[in-house]
């Protein structure tokens, strides 16, 4: 069974799209601002009830592409770690800046110098923050030269 609804009025299609001679059609003249729209209902069955619907379509995201929502959970940075040097009375100044410049990628020799004299004078100093993992291995590589290190949370951030 198909019918048209526009309106009030309840119509069949033969009535819609196929008028009888003599008929009234609709027609606008001039400017026609307050046209109702017509929707065509289709249903398929018998007895009493709606039609069948068919199933929703789910989209997927491909294999190999991450969705936005991991994508978002996947930027999330680890807490930073200070890598602390701590001073001791036998390694020379100038060898601790030398292990400095070879254990920390980018250290220049003025930031070595600085971090140097700050844990000679103050007992200890900042080296680097940086990932948890990244700051474990730069401790580990300054305790393999001879050097007194340990590693802390950055709290606050960088």
């Amino acid at each position: 069974m198909e019918t048209a609804i526009r309106g009030r009025l309840s119509l069949s299609p033969n009535t819609v799209f196929n008028p009888k001679p003599g008929e009234k059609q609709w027609r606008c003249r001039g400017a026609c601002t307050n046209r109702g729209v017509l929707m065509a209902i289709s249903t398929t069955g018998s007895g009493k009830g709606a039609g069948i619907l068919e199933k929703p379509v789910i989209e997927r995201t491909t294999p190999g592409r991450e969705s936005e929502f991991d994508l978002k959970k996947s930027r999330k940075i680890a807490p930073p770690y200070r890598v602390m040097l701590h001073n001791d009375n036998f390694n020379k100044r100038e060898y601790v800046v030398q292990v400095l410049m070879k254990v920390i990628p980018g250290m220049t020799l003025d930031n070595a110098v600085n971090i140097m004299q700050e844990a000679h004078y103050n007992g200890l100093a900042v080296v680097i923050i940086c990932a948890q993992a990244d700051a474990e291995e730069h401790c580990t590589q300054l305790r393999g030269n001879g050097l007194l290190s340990s590693i802390e949370p950055a709290s606050g951030g960088c």
